[in-house]
């Protein structure tokens, strides 16, 4: 036999009998399920009985309403009933045979997905359900933490730490701004790591130069200056020392801390400012960069 388009996978059978051996009973198994008696014709004694009224059927179940006698003839005929499951062939179904209701008609996502919310993605022609973790993009762990109150220098042209103690935010609990000062991300990755320190030479006439150095794993990996070394007894006073470096973390036990140094040519000991209020005086930070 011919066919126009695939061929069917699998063939249904209908006005299928079955005969009974009967007994002093109202209950018998059917061989095929059926949905409710209505999708047979039961005989007994080779007249039909009515549904519902002298039998009622359910899944493999018959049940009679009258019990029958073992001398009596009992057969049943599903009507159109399909012996198989058809499924489409492989392939078969297409978008147009598909509505757009099973996309619009869910209900829609009114909030950023949370990390365990799956997407369906291609992978090279593969269907795939994916986790919205591994596709968001965040430039985290960062923190951004300034000081609070001035601090004073381990000495004059002396390298010190600066202790920026007060966290604006911290995403992962990376800074430390209590102890060692420092930020250790994490999260494998790079970084763009910043700040600025404010830096005041204690003499009136002070003429020198104010450093700010980027330490990555206790050894200075950068630094910044700003010399107003001068003829004149009259050299500035404060000192605002940016610097800034992208640098790559391992995201167990790199970390990265910031100190700060300055030369009075009185001699007085330079001091560092913090403020609670003007808190952009000094400050560190750093994030990591998407993609990165």
């Amino acid at each position: 036999m011919s066919y126009i388009g695939n061929q069917p996978a699998e063939s249904y059978s209908a006005f299928q009998k079955q005969d009974f051996s009967t007994s002093a009973t109202t209950s018998y198994t059917l061989d095929h399920k059926v949905a409710n008696e209505n999708e047979i014709a039961l005989f007994i004694n080779f007249v039909r009985q009515e549904p519902t009224t002298a039998y009622t059927a359910s899944g493999n179940s018959l049940t009679l309403t009258s019990a029958t006698s073992g001398s009596d003839d009992m057969y049943c005929v599903y009507l159109g009933k399909a012996v198989q499951t058809v499924n489409p062939p492989s392939g078969s179904v297409g978008s147009s045979q598909v509505a757009a209701s099973i996309i619009t008609g869910q209900t829609a996502l009114g909030a950023t997905p949370a990390d365990t919310d799956e997407l369906l993605i291609s992978d090279a022609g593969t269907l795939k359900r994916v986790d919205y973790s591994y596709l968001k993009s965040a430039n985290t762990p960062a923190f951004e933490a300034y000081l609070s109150s001035t601090q004073n220098m381990g000495g004059n042209n002396t390298w010190t730490k600066v202790q920026f103690n007060s966290e604006v935010y911290d995403t992962a609990g990376n800074y430390d701004n209590s102890t060692n000062y420092r930020f250790t991300p994490t999260t494998a990755g790079k970084y763009f790591v910043y700040a600025n320190v404010k830096i005041e030479a204690s003499g009136v006439n002070a003429n020198g130069f104010s450093m700010s150095a980027i330490y990555f794993n206790g050894g200075r990996l950068g630094s910044s200056i700003i010399d107003v070394r001068d003829t004149s007894s009259n050299g500035g006073k404060q000192f605002n020392v940016p610097i800034h470096s992208v640098i790559n973390f391992n995201g167990s036990s790199d970390y990265v801390e910031i100190y700060a140094k300055c030369f009075d040519n009185t001699g007085a000991t330079p001091t560092i400012t913090g403020d609670s209020s003007e808190r952009i005086f000094t400050i560190f930070g750093a994030y990591k960069i998407i993609g990165a």
